[in-house]
């Protein structure tokens, strides 16, 4: 089935009224897992796991190979479910719920999209990283948050 996106402002009237569906994806080796430093709103500035929203029709491990794709360049073979978080983002469509895949990349040259200001590989959690991401890495995954001594 061919699946399409929505123009932004249908997007945002159905997405401001229901809860939005999303997959976020991990990519852990030696060198600690993938982030990418937001470029857009919500959360402009800040670390995250790259991730989108399923689209009417679309299979989950679909949409997860297709955001690996638009958001940092690789094919991925999909593993398994890692957790589900939700988002509760005031001023931003409302909630959120985000179906965590670990992924395995095929290749290693990522490339990242528009909405991306950068990515890298950590082994500490950056202290500027969206909390619910924050939260996962460091209770379910045991990663260490960075602390900056003001």
């Amino acid at each position: 089935m061919i699946v399409k996106k929505l123009p932004f402002s249908e997007f945002k009237s159905i997405y401001s009224r229901v809860p939005r569906l999303c997959v976020e994806i991990m990519v852990k080796t030696n060198n600690g897992v993938l982030l990418l430093k937001r470029n857009i709103d919500p959360e402009k500035g800040k670390w995250h796991l790259p991730g989108g929203t399923v689209l009417k029709g679309e299979r989950l491990e679909d949409t997860v190979k297709r955001v690996a794709m638009e958001e940092i360049g690789v094919k991925v073979k999909v593993g398994e479910v890692l957790d589900i978080i939700e988002y509760f983002i005031k001023g931003y469509f409302g909630q959120m719920v985000g179906i965590i895949f670990s992924v395995e990349p095929i290749s290693k040259n990522f490339k990242i999209d528009k909405n991306t200001q950068e990515f890298r590989f950590f082994k500490i959690i950056p202290k500027n990283t969206i909390k619910q991401h924050k939260k996962l890495l460091n209770k379910k995954f045991g990663l260490k948050i960075e602390y900056i001594n003001a």
